[in-house]
């Protein structure tokens, strides 16, 4: 089937008016968001319904054209940008964004994929719940996004990563085969749990369509603390202490360093400190309640004053307000675009066990310095769950072309992924692998992993056509 009959097809399938043609109506889908990668595509599909999407997959099967679903195109990895040399399509569904079903007494949702994270939180709290994940992107990223990362963010620690919020799944195979298993069940042990090979695989086995979530008691109370200390090790000191006062009512336990802490307020317009005197590492400890009447507030000002008596925390405020509640929240989750505009970045997205973050911090630190002496090292991230990013920071003329960037990108790779990897760590905690990370995953994956996942896509997907050259290296191209 020629190009031509395949897009005579596809437009017969969604209407003429969802299949993007036009050079310039194509671009913004073929380039992710910071710019990175660009690459090139056939068309941009947009189909209604479930029953769309498996004809649009079953016409590129026959066709032999790569797919590469997308939904918010806000992943950090490049994981929905298509390739360059091998046109397929980018199959969008912005359209199926409708919730499906809501159930007050199962807690849960059934949301198709296309609908936006923070549009699910808002329908959860209509209702006197909580759909608990939550990250930077929450207003433009979309659920069948998140599904395909196994997105994180900053509330793991209490309620656990994408894979634990999702019950059931519809996906459509790479054959156009509809995969129904929208279940809204808390135990189901009937065979392999199918749903898992999907979630996190970055649309490379499928498309998911559309998911049952988990829901939550909403949090009626909460106290929000933001700490100055002086080292990582007192930070975990912190939060043993605070695993004794909350419990599992911790939310979010992260943690800033001071190079970062100076970026934001540098950079992220609306951010002041809010401490008289810079300290080395902040602490921001979230916890909540469902109850109403809940004295939480009076614990985390009783773990303060235990915390400044033993000597962990040299100053700290307890947020008042919203607005306070928003201010705190803003310097550790307020950068967007700056680091582009601010040099040459290269950003890191490790996880180590939670007692090997004192030793990782410094180890990182000592390695990209004695390397790269002008780099400016920044370090940010949930260390309640192990996983604190590395930010590489360069001015913008420090690199004479693309390729020293990207040899002193590797280098620095190398130094972290090492590290991360000896202390029994991953080289993505929550961003996934996409483009960016496959030479790393390959170099540090052992062998019998990486023969199983490629097992694994050679059955679900033998003529490699979904969303193509992401998570493995390709023979021939890479």
């Amino acid at each position: 089937m020629t190009h031509e009959a395949l897009l005579a097809d596809l437009r017969t399938i969604v209407g003429e008016r969802y299949v993007v043609t036009q050079p310039g109506d194509v671009a913004p889908f073929v380039m992710d968001h910071r710019a990175r990668y660009h690459g090139e595509a056939l068309a941009v599909v947009k189909p209604a319904n479930t029953d769309e999407v498996s004809r649009v997959v079953a016409a590129c099967a026959q066709a032999g054209v790569a797919i590469v679903p997308q939904g918010g195109n806000t992943g950090l990895c490049g994981g929905a940008t298509p390739l360059s040399g091998k046109p397929g399509i980018v199959l969008r569904l912005d359209r199926m964004n409708r919730i499906r079903a809501f159930s007050v007494a199962e807690e849960t949702i059934t949301v198709e994929a296309g609908c936006i994270l923070a549009e699910i939180q808002a329908a959860a709290a209509r209702e006197g719940l909580l759909f608990p994940l939550s990250l930077g992107a929450e207003g433009s990223c979309q659920i069948g996004g998140n599904i395909g990362t196994n997105a994180g963010g900053i509330s793991v620690l209490r309620y656990g990563n994408t894979r634990q919020l999702v019950l059931g799944l519809e996906v459509v195979l790479p054959d156009g085969t509809v995969l129904d298993s929208l279940r809204r069940l808390r135990k189901d042990n009937a065979g392999y749990d199918l749903k898992q090979l999907f979630i996190g695989a970055e649309g490379t086995l499928g498309i998911v369509t559309a998911a049952v979530l988990k829901l939550f008691p909403a949090v009626r109370t909460r106290s929000i603390a933001l700490m100055q200390l002086a080292s990582v090790e007192d930070a975990l000191a912190m939060f043993e202490r605070a695993r004794k006062v909350f419990g599992e009512q911790i939310s979010s336990f992260e943690i800033i360093g001071s190079s970062y802490m100076d970026f934001v307020l540098r950079y992220v317009q609306g951010t002041t400190m809010p401490f008289a005197q810079k300290t080395p590492w902040y602490l921001l400890l979230e916890a909540g309640d469902a109850l109403p009447d809940s004295d939480i507030g009076q614990s985390m000002e009783t773990l303060l004053a235990e915390a400044f008596e033993a000597g962990l925390v040299s100053d700290a405020i307890i947020a008042a307000s919203l607005a306070q509640e928003e201010a705190i929240w803003k310097l550790r989750h307020g950068v967007t675009g700056e680091f582009k505009l601010a040099g040459k970045t290269m950003s890191h997205d490790s996880s180590v066990p939670v007692a090997q973050q004192p030793e990782f911090t410094a180890r990182i630190e000592a390695g990209i310095l004695a390397a790269f002496p002008d780099a400016n090292v920044m370090m940010v991230g949930h260390i309640g769950d192990g996983n604190i990013h590395v930010v590489v920071l360069f001015p913008h003329e420090r690199f004479a072309d693309v390729q020293a960037y990207e040899e002193a990108s590797d280098a620095i790779d190398i130094i972290v992924d090492d590290i991360a990897v000896a202390m029994g760590g991953s080289i993505t905690a929550e961003h996934g692998v996409g483009t960016s990370y496959r030479k790393r995953l390959a170099r540090t994956k052992n062998s019998a992993e990486l023969a199983l996942m490629k097992g694994i896509k050679q059955l679900l997907d033998p003529a490699g056509l979904m969303n193509p050259g992401k998570i493995f290296l390709e023979a021939g191209r890479d």
